[in-house]
């Protein structure tokens, strides 16, 4: 572990490596699990504002769902999250004809219909960041069902941190994964 600002980061970001394998994996991390994805305050606001202009990329039961559970759910314990259909896959997933799962918000966002990609820690995945009152922790999650998406990782010598790059900045910021980046090379010259 390091510390970089406000963050409390995990060497295995840094370590690991990890590049999604769809075609191995069908979009599992949308469908397994018992829980939806993790939402911050601001983005069940969004969620809300949004849903009218993603709900044409949804399934049908997506919107039942959806329109029975609200656009986000909160847990017992207060957490925020996506709801599920039928306690299985979130809400906002949509399959291929080949059965891979896919998130809807994310396909309205590459078709220019609305300006919010999808969930940061859908984005993230597989970093998770857990905020504390003085601080964020930065840890790699390691799932089963990634398996496929380690061994291609490894096979193209991509790190976590490389692979999420684009969910780091938008999370953190520029200076923030600069200064990552430098941590990380000192980290391999050391090696």
């Amino acid at each position: 572990m390091f510390q970089l600002g406000k963050t409390i980061v995990s060497e295995d970001i840094l370590e690991k490596e990890f590049v999604c394998n769809l075609s191995a994996c069908k979009g599992a991390c949308c469908v397994e699990g018992e829980a939806g994805a993790p939402l911050t305050r601001e983005e069940t606001g969004i969620l809300a504002e949004i849903y009218p202009d993603i709900k044409g990329f949804l399934r049908s039961e997506g919107i039942a769902a959806i329109e029975a559970q609200g656009t986000h759910i909160t847990t017992s314990q207060g957490e925020l999250e996506t709801p599920l259909v039928g306690g299985k896959e979130c809400a906002y997933a949509t399959f291929s004809d080949n059965g891979t799962a896919a998130c809807g918000i994310e396909q309205a966002y590459n078709e220019g219909v609305v300006e919010f990609r999808k969930p940061i820690s859908c984005h993230l995945y597989p970093v998770r960041v857990q905020d504390y009152s003085e601080f964020a922790a930065v840890n790699y999650h390691k799932w089963p069902i990634c398996n496929d998406a380690c061994t291609l990782g490894k096979e193209l010598k991509v790190p976590v941190y490389k692979f999420v790059k684009e969910a780091l900045l938008r999370k953190f910021g520029k200076h923030w994964y600069s200064e990552l980046e430098k941590i990380a090379i000192k980290q391999q010259e050391s090696r």
